[in-house]
């Protein structure tokens, strides 16, 4: 049975009405909706057509949509008038992952407080792509169908595509059907599954057997069980306050901070492990001391901690707090899109015009001031940044200062709405000022 069809494919779908022309800016505003675009642009073996079908999209070309488990269909009409029905598939989610999915759900209130009051919350995603449940679509998983006859993704899958995106950002949970489950169906579910009486749990036997018998049973005894699964949270250090006075040299707070920031590194590894990764990050480069300064200043206490980071790392303390957000945003690479300034000339600057060049209609792309790899919008307080790999970072002005509002993406008009806007969730403060709580940031 294919994965784009099965018994969940007769659940009534959804339509939604032709949404009107967008003019500028981009078309995800929400990290889903970005994912969603990321896919078809990881799927499309044309670039081109991706693009044709951002401007059919803008222009208004994408009739009423429906949106049901595995498919979304919309009749997509060109400028000289032509009409083509466009659909997109997507593998439906099977029993036994809905049943895991809901199983996640239930197990944190807050999860559940989001999915009834129709959100779908980050981590629960994350979450579920750690047990193996993809509810973003992957490399692969948007497969386009086109009654023009195109076999890869078109202008009109594309567009499809990007208007997806539009309602992705209104109603998140419309990922939820395309993957297989009927909003209402699953709260039920939920419901039930939340209200239903726990299981008694037996009480534990004696345990082990004596070593004599084991050694003696030792070619008979069945494999050892698999290795326990991720932690939900990373470990706990002991606290080093002891009540007695610090050796010299020692700062029992800041001794505390490390060892919680390596707790939590150390988790880090581990569920790049279990997700397939071998070397568990150990391929990446490591960080330097000014760099680290910067990581350790993410979830610093307020006090002398956060001075000798600062101090550290040379910045100062408005200067952290910027980097600190930089990290946030995209580790060691934001950290250098946001203190570098670098040359961007011959084919480089010829391929970021031309993205500019398309991101916008004729007439409405933003007037730029260009130093370097620097673009900066007169009169707005807002900055585009390009990294050595042709991504856009959004900044503003604040207090004098650039600082990055979110991480990067590849269509510089939705950089820009994030860095005018400042909606991006990532983007809080990350060094609180003297006498308050510095944020607490939740890196899973």
């Amino acid at each position: 049975m294919s994965p784009y069809d099965d018994e969940h494919t007769r659940v009534a779908g959804r339509t939604f009405a032709a949404q009107p022309p967008v003019r500028g800016g981009g078309f995800a505003r929400s990290w889903w909706g970005r994912a969603w675009l990321r896919a078809l642009e990881d799927a499309a073996l044309d670039g081109a057509a991706v693009k044709a079908g951002r401007r059919l999209a803008r222009a208004g070309g994408v009739g009423a949509t429906t949106v049901r488990p595995g498919r979304v269909t919309a009749v997509v009409r060109e400028p000289g008038g032509a009409a083509h029905r466009a659909d997109v598939l997507v593998p439906v989610l099977s029993e036994e992952k809905w049943a895991r999915f809901l199983d996640l759900a239930v197990e944190e209130a807050g999860h559940m407080a989001a999915l009834f009051d129709r959100e779908l919350p980050p981590h629960l995603i994350e979450d579920a792509a750690v047990s193996g449940i993809e509810l973003l679509p992957g490399l692969g998983e948007l497969e386009p169908a086109c009654d023009c006859g195109t076999w890869d993704h078109c202008g009109h899958t594309a567009a499809l595509c990007h208007q997806v995106a539009r309602l992705l950002d209104d109603d998140p949970l419309l990922l939820l059907l395309l993957r297989g489950r009927e909003r209402d169906v699953l709260l039920t579910e939920l419901q039930v599954r939340s209200t239903a009486p726990r299981a008694e749990v037996t009480p534990p036997g004696p345990e082990g057997v004596d070593a004599a018998q084991a050694w003696a049973a030792g070619d008979i005894l069945p494999p050892l069980p698999e290795l326990p699964g991720l932690p939900r949270t990373p470990g706990t250090p002991p606290s080093f306050d002891t009540g007695a006075a610090a050796p010299p040299a020692i700062d029992p707070v800041a001794l505390g901070h490390l060892a919680g920031r390596t707790a939590v590194e150390a988790y880090r590894l581990l569920a790049e492990i279990l997700r397939g990764d071998p070397q568990g990050g150990s391929t990446t480069t490591a960080a330097t001391a000014a760099q680290d300064a910067v990581r350790l200043a993410c979830e610093a206490p307020v006090g002398a901690v956060t001075e000798r980071l600062a101090e550290g790392s040379g910045r100062g303390r408005e200067g952290l707090t910027a980097a600190v957000r930089a990290w946030r945003a995209g580790g060691a690479v934001a950290l250098a899109v946001l203190d570098e300034e670098r040359p961007v000339e011959g084919a480089a600057l010829a391929r970021a015009r031309l993205v500019l060049d398309a991101a916008w209609e004729e007439g409405e792309e933003p007037s730029f001031d260009r130093s370097g790899n620097r673009w900066t919008v007169a009169g707005e307080g807002v900055q585009l940044r390009l990294d050595a790999d042709g991504r856009w970072w959004p900044y503003r002005a604040e207090a004098g200062h650039w600082i990055p509002v979110s991480g990067p993406d590849d269509d510089p008009a939705a950089a820009l709405t994030v860095a005018r806007t400042g909606t991006d969730p990532e983007a809080a403060p990350a060094v609180a000022p003297s006498g308050t709580k510095s944020a607490v940031d939740n890196e899973f």
